[in-house]
């Protein structure tokens, strides 16, 4: 039957109505995840996805299955990495649709009210939902950045002045878990003294110092794994390019900041670093320390 709709706008008629009975479902599911008043506002929103879907159907006049993947996707993202950073990325997604909306009200004038409630219900959502990993984000950042910065610099200089894997391992664990103790009780002194926010001093506290000692644990792998201390190394800072690129991905969604600026500033400091940190082993174990070369 011909609906007097170019082929082009159909198909993207059809994005759109499975985008919303898409997303309809996956608030179905926050909505039963999350308790109390807050479970009710996010089932408001939810419907109002289905109401979007209806007028779309009003005009296509065919039902879509809403899209299993995503919906699976978006739930697992959730559960793993909480409900702010889920619904940030799903808006993140729907700003690939820009384009589409823009043809599409062109065509048909209830696309203004649509796009301007989609707009709506993230912020709406991301007000009133608090999470206490998002409270002691700024703990985790700490801990996580020192420690690729001062682990992977040791880490460079080490290689170079013992050339022992074993040597390195335990120098590292004991340099690593040293730091990550250090910086602990300094965000707690630093808490408690600022009295930032809600945050509890002895969390942040804790927070800081796992960050860190995840981050020191993924970083000497390799050297538990592998012979070689300098092929060790490359696995290393491959670690840390990969921890990098994830983090600063979450942070980048979770606040809304640049990717790209945040990333290549994190990466050039621990190139620097590692660079002087390595260039300072070699001349400890040439200048100070050459004996050393009977340990290997």
């Amino acid at each position: 039957m011909s609906l007097g709709i170019s082929p082009q706008v159909l198909n993207l008629l059809l994005e759109a109505q499975r985008k919303e009975i898409t997303e309809y479902y996956v608030y179905l599911y926050l909505a039963e995840k999350i308790k109390g008043e807050e479970s009710e506002k996010i089932r408001a929103i939810g419907e109002d996805e289905f109401k979007h879907y209806e007028k779309i159907k009003g005009i296509t006049k065919r039902e879509i299955k809403p899209s299993f993947f995503k919906i699976f996707l978006y739930k697992t993202i959730i559960k793993i990495f909480g409900i702010v950073f889920g619904l940030k990325l799903m808006e993140k997604g729907e700003e690939l649709s820009e384009k589409t909306y823009d043809i599409l009200e062109k065509h048909f004038e209830d696309f203004k009210d649509i796009r301007k409630e989609e707009k709506e219900h993230e912020m709406r959502l991301i007000s009133f939902i608090k999470e206490e990993r998002l409270k002691y984000l700024g703990s985790m950042v700490l801990g996580t950045s020192d420690a690729l910065v001062e682990l992977t610099g040791a880490l460079a200089g080490l290689t170079f002045a013992l050339r022992n894997s074993l040597l390195i391992v335990v120098a590292g664990f004991i340099t690593g878990f040293s730091a990550a103790l250090s910086m602990a009780g300094s965000e707690y002194l630093s808490v408690k003294a600022e009295r930032i926010g809600d945050r509890n001093p002895l969390k942040s506290a804790v927070y800081t110092g796992f960050m860190y000692i995840a981050v020191v644990l993924i970083l000497l792998l390799p050297y538990l794994i592998l012979k070689n201390p300098f092929i060790s190394l490359f696995f290393s800072l491959v670690f840390s390019f990969i921890i990098i690129s994830l983090f600063t991905f979450y942070i980048s969604v979770v606040y809304d900041e640049d990717y790209k600026e945040r990333f290549f500033e994190m990466f050039l400091i621990i190139l620097v670093v590692s660079f002087l940190s390595f260039l300072i082993g070699f001349l400890l174990r040439e200048v100070l320390f050459g004996n050393l070369s009977n340990i290997d």
